[in-house]
């Protein structure tokens, strides 16, 4: 080396140690006006309950499961993307007022990358990693895979939903989530054993405890148990659950909260669709082999006003329902619980259904559509996550679950079945006297209005995804119709039974199988975005695409 470069490399040194590294952030310049723009693509609203539903007694355990909530939003930070630490700090930290904004969409995005955008950035311009924080960014499917194969003593781990996976100089090696993200568990631990001691609801101070000692053990198994046997007025779940993040295997869970009060008026009356599980289970249509009738008796069903929610489930869109736990030791043992958030629901129906479907239905079929129709296929839609093949025996007699066979496919295609069979179980309960009969336009005008809203998500999303592949189905088969000159869209009721049975029959039959090839064949053939589809959701850019909740509790 010279000795003139040596001087240079020299003064560049020190005059970086004067002005310091750059942060982050500000080696870009956020598009702050596309931003707001996005900002108004969600209805701010305010998500209150009911106080009077809960006591005094009730309403201080609420405070501390709210704070260990916070906790949840944290971890998931970090899950999501290795730099949003540092992001969020120097964003929070900036003199630049614009940066307020771009902190803003970046709380709700849980990142910089995009959720109602296919995940594109919108600070910086490196791309999201498929696997999240869960894997080294770099790692491929090949090398993973490969690892197993050299090591297959090391697949349980590896694939374990409760792991990161890490390089340690030339090997890899999976952490366990309570090692990984200790200094946030411990503390989230404690609060919630300190709600345990507030509570007198024997089955809530119960799951509180076994959840905090799963935090620190890492086996979820016992407070999953123990969660489904919450009795009272308190509804509250807290872990890791859903594998969406992971887009690489879809393997991990992400950590999650939803606090919740039970409405119990709804719940008693929907509650009734639980003792036909079974029956659901045996008219599926696919052979008897692959149907799952020991998936436990048990099955409740809640209606739940939300009061604050954590993590993965408040990122960009937000949750209406969901059906848990996702383990199927669990599911086998006793069942799943489908929790409704009624008070989302209707807010979600007001400010962006309602107006999506003026747009886009044949006006005559809109004014049959209606909010009950709409809330009944959510609550069917999570009944249904429940049915159908769980674990599998694969052609070369290998024992898996259909998570495992159908990796990062899993998401999308399980979304997928869950809808369409939430119609065709919507049917079955009609014809059994369960629901009106004369409800039965209404149930398929409400569920075409739907695909609209949850395509807006982006087919990147596998909600979003899953609407599109439903829609070109059903559509291309003719039980959809599309009048060119309106720009509106129409059910075919003499088509729409037959091709409901006939897409459920695939997608199971796919999930039955462990087929791989076959689900990534299937959304490449019916997920992809369409002319027709670009041109309709154009007409709705005036339309919110979701609500950004805002707490009553937090406020």
């Amino acid at each position: 080396m010279s000795k003139r470069i040596a001087i240079e490399l020299l003064l560049l040194a020190l005059l970086g140690l004067m002005v310091g590294v750059a942060p982050l952030w500000a080696q870009y310049k956020a598009d702050v006006k596309h931003i707001t723009g996005q900002l108004k693509k969600l209805a701010p609203v305010t998500i209150s309950y009911d106080e009077s539903i809960l006591s005094a007694e009730e309403k201080k355990v609420i405070a501390k499961l709210v704070e260990a909530s916070r906790i949840m939003d944290e971890i998931f930070l970090h899950q999501v993307y290795s730099k949003n630490m540092k992001i969020r700090d120097e964003l929070a930290t900036s003199k630049d007022p614009s940066d307020s904004k771009v902190l803003e969409y970046f709380t709700i995005m849980f990142g910089p990358f995009d959720r109602l955008d296919e995940d594109k950035p919108f600070l910086g311009t490196e791309t999201k990693p498929l696997g999240a924080n869960y894997y080294p960014e770099d790692i491929t499917k090949e090398e993973f895979n490969q690892w197993l194969e050299d090591h297959p003593e090391d697949r349980e781990a590896f694939e374990g939903t409760f792991t990161v996976i890490k390089r340690r100089g030339n090997k890899l090696a999976a952490v366990p989530y309570s090692e990984e993200y200790r200094k946030w568990l411990e503390p989230a631990a404690k609060i919630l054993k300190e709600a345990a001691q507030i509570t007198s609801d024997a089955s809530l101070k119960k799951y509180l405890n076994s959840r905090a000692e799963a935090f620190l053990s890492n086996d979820y198994y016992q407070s999953d148990i123990d969660w489904m046997d919450l009795k009272g007025s308190i509804e509250v779940v807290i872990g890791p659950y859903e594998v969406y993040e992971d887009n690489l295997f879809g393997y991990k869970g992400a950590f999650e909260s939803f606090v919740t009060v039970v409405d119990p008026v709804e719940s008693e009356r929907l509650a009734t669709v639980a003792n036909y599980l079974n029956d659901m289970e045996r008219n599926l249509p696919i052979p008897d082999e692959h149907k799952n009738p020991n998936r436990g008796a048990s099955s409740p069903v809640k209606v739940v006003q939300e009061i604050f929610t954590g993590g993965d489930t408040k990122a960009g869109i937000q949750t209406t329902a969901f059906n848990l736990p996702n383990d199927e030791r669990v599911r086998e043992a006793k069942g799943s619980k489908k929790v409704m958030l009624k008070n989302v629901s209707q807010a979600k129906f007001n400010n962006s259904w309602i107006p999506i479907a003026d747009v886009v239905l044949d006006p005559e079929q809109r004014q049959e559509a209606s909010f009950d129709a709409y809330f009944t296929h959510v609550l069917l839609h999570e009944f249904s996550h429940g049915l159908g093949p769980g674990n599998i025996t694969l052609t070369d007699g290998t024992q898996t679950t259909v998570n495992k066979a159908l990796q990062d496919t899993y998401s999308t295609m399980e979304e997928a079945k869950a809808d369409v069979l939430g119609n065709y179980n919507f049917q079955f309960l009609m014809d059994k006297g369960v629901y009106p009969k004369d409800w039965e336009r209404t149930v398929y005008i409400s569920y075409l209005g739907g695909m609209f809203r949850s395509i807006r998500f982006g087919i990147n999303s596998a909600h979003g995804r899953a609407n599109m592949i439903q829609f070109n189905y059903l559509l291309n088969k003719g039980a959809f119709l599309y009048d060119e000159g309106t720009g509106r869209f129409s059910v075919d009721f003499k088509k729409i039974k037959n091709v409901v049975r006939d897409l459920a029959q695939e997608l199971l039959m796919i999930q039955a199988q462990g087929d791989y090839e076959g689900a990534k064949r299937f959304i490449d053939t019916y997920g992809n975005m369409t002319p027709v589809m670009e041109a309709t959701l154009a007409r709705l850019s005036h339309v919110p695409i979701d609500i950004k909740p805002i707490y009553a509790i937090a406020q």
